[in-house]
């Protein structure tokens, strides 16, 4: 049965509900050790970061693993949070990016670790041989040619490469305009093919 509620004759009204937090005032919060604060920014935040490393890793329950790594971080380190250098969003996608991106290259390690044990029975003939030679000796000058170019450049072209990022994913990754990002990108690009020898 429905009741009639009468308002308070002196006007007074419930107080509304708080305003939602953001994110750079909880890791605020949880840098002080609020347990609460730390809950209401995995809610606002895991789904994001949870994504970001499921694109890299492609794996649902390693992607969750990573997830819940990075926030354990986020709760041991908060205190290092410098909202002077970023948001918090970027930094915690960040954080993501480094640990998904450790967690391939240990896969690969391990790859490459089953295929030479695989294949350490077997006599290679001389082709596969020179082969092999000849991809080391140009991984060797890809990297020595990453290594001259800007720590800027170098994050946007390994980002690019590497990391399979388009331009919007990583100005909201590194928190700066896409136009920035793009010219990284640009320049980074014109001075790898210089330091490589590359002739347009």
């Amino acid at each position: 049965m429905l009741t009639l509620v009468e308002r308070d004759t002196n006007g007074y009204e419930a107080p509304s509900s708080p305003l939602v937090a953001s994110p750079d005032e909880l890791l605020t919060r949880v840098a002080a050790g609020d347990q609460e604060a730390f809950g209401a920014l995995y809610d606002q935040l895991s789904g994001r970061v949870m994504g970001l490393i499921t694109r890299l890793l492609r794996d649902h329950a390693q992607s969750e693993e990573v997830t819940q790594e990075v926030f354990l971080e986020v709760w041991q380190n908060a205190s290092r949070f410098d909202a002077a250098r970023g948001s918090a969003p970027s930094w915690i996608l960040t954080m993501a990016h480094r640990r998904a991106v450790d967690r391939v290259r240990a896969a690969q390690a391990s790859r490459d670790r089953d295929t030479k044990v695989g294949i350490r029975d077997f006599e290679t003939d001389f082709d596969s041989v020179t082969e092999s030679v000849e991809i080391r000796i140009e991984h060797e000058r890809v990297s020595r040619a990453l290594a001259r170019l800007t720590e800027f450049q170098r994050q946007a072209v390994t980002m690019a490469y590497y990391g399979g990022y388009s331009h919007s994913e990583m100005a909201a990754i590194l928190g700066v305009p896409i136009g920035t990002v793009k010219t990284r990108l640009r320049d980074g690009m014109i001075r790898l093919r210089d330091e490589m020898g590359v002739r347009s």
